[in-house]
């Protein structure tokens, strides 16, 4: 120091410059100790220097796709996107992305059913002459109305809207309310009781649509939305997996009948009353199913939904935009699933297959015609394996009325063949 104050150096100094400015003092003990330390010190900025040329020389190769991995691609959080993303996902998507996108193509459907006047009870043990009396003044129950919740999607931008059969049926009045707040009246177009499909129209123009998937494209574990208004929550969404497909007579489904399609996807998305006629949609946001129903000892949310193939839906919807009804292909047959000693007895190495129960009608029909018997196991369709009657569903009504299909049976363990035309 220089008059008590320190002296003020052009850049801030090294230790080996310091040491080299004080040579007669190296032999000192202290000198020589800060020495090596600064002789360790250079060599160690030399390394680093070195290591950050080579991490900067990896991460402009990797981004020229000079090299197969980088460091983001093997990072923690890198992972975590791509499996939120999902395969097949666009760049960058997530939940937030496609409920933004999806929410305004989805509708709320409420329902008026008026519930017609029971007769009179006491008519009946009236006093002679006291009957007129009785039916003005003896408390007849006046009409109530029944109101109904449910969901829907936006098919076509002039006002074609899918719901479920079941939300629909019977409605005396049908009001459509979208997502912007908008609402309008709407017809019922069509019914299909068999599919649980509806379609119905409100009077607008420009509206934006849902993009239709490809459901038979999607596996087990992907990631799902389901997109709807349950409970009167008005356009909640709710994200799961797809836990089984062609799920069919697991499933015990009121009103069912022997015409029933029975091939449901299977969801953990949360789904409760009023999600009924919802998108259910992958992370393209598309559409691959039409929300149904649930597994539900309460009648609420318990783990599980199913929805219905949107391949399916849109040939149903399509059917009764244009015709207003759909014809259903049939083979005649009413079949269950195949047991393991149905199996073992037509030597299959595993239980895949559908048994043919009875004909229907029971005196003719075109399997019976041509030749199918009772206890014969269907195992292809036109080439296509039949592995239960969910997949037989599937092929059959991917025909036309009038189509003549090859099915494929063992008989005892006998592969034959016969020509069915369905009606």
């Amino acid at each position: 120091p220089k008059g008590g104050r320190p002296t003020k150096l052009a850049r801030p100094p090294s230790f080996t410059r310091i040491a080299a400015r004080y040579p007669k003092s190296l032999n000192d003990p202290l000198v020589e100790r800060f020495t090596h330390m600064a002789v360790r010190l250079s060599r160690f900025r030399f390394v680093a220097a070195g290591a950050l040329c080579f991490v900067m020389g990896v991460y402009f190769a990797s981004a020229m796709d000079w090299t197969r991995f980088s460091w983001a691609q093997n990072s923690p959080a890198t992972r975590q996107v791509a499996a939120v993303r999902g395969p097949g996902a666009p760049e960058g998507a997530s939940f937030a992305d496609i409920a933004e996108r999806v929410t305004p193509t989805v509708v709320a459907v409420n329902t008026t059913r008026n519930a017609r006047p029971q007769p009179n009870r006491m008519r009946g043990r009236a006093p002679q002459g006291m009957e007129d009396f009785l039916e003005q003044f003896g408390g007849q129950p006046q009409p109530r109305q029944q109101r109904g919740e449910g969901s829907g999607f936006i098919l076509s931008s002039d006002g074609y809207i899918i719901t479920n059969n079941h939300v629909v049926a019977d409605a005396d009045q049908v009001q459509i309310v979208l997502s912007d707040g908008r609402s309008f009246k709407a017809r019922v177009v069509g019914l299909d009781s068999t599919t649980d499909v509806a379609v119905v129209k409100i009077d607008a123009k420009g509206l934006p649509t849902l993009p239709i998937g490809n459901d038979e494209g999607t596996r087990i574990g992907d990631w799902v939305l389901a997109i709807g208004n349950p409970l009167g929550l008005d356009f909640t969404v709710t994200a799961g997996i797809i836990s089984a497909k062609g799920r069919g007579q697991e499933i015990d489904l009121p009103r069912s009948s022997g015409f029933t399609i029975s091939d449901f996807i299977q969801t953990d998305a949360a789904i409760n009353p009023g999600n009924s006629g919802g998108p259910l949609v992958n992370l393209r946001g598309e559409v691959i199913g039409l929300n149904s129903a649930i597994a539900s000892q309460t009648g609420y949310y318990s783990g599980y939904g199913f929805a219905i193939p949107i391949s399916l839906v849109k040939s149903v919807a399509d059917a009764l935009i244009k015709d207003g009804r759909v014809r259903l292909p049939v083979m005649g047959v009413s079949v269950t699933r195949l047991e393991p000693e149905d199996a073992g007895i037509n030597g299959l190495s595993r239980v895949a297959g559908v048994k043919v129960g009875a004909f229907n009608p029971a005196d003719g029909g075109p399997a019976k015609t041509a030749g199918i018997e009772v206890g014969d196991v269907i195992i292809a369709i036109d080439g296509k394996p039949v592995e239960r009657v969910s997949s037989l569903q599937r092929i059959v009504r991917s025909r036309a009325v009038g189509d003549v299909v090859s099915v494929d049976v063992l008989r005892y363990g006998s592969k034959k063949s016969f020509k069915v035309k369905l009606v």
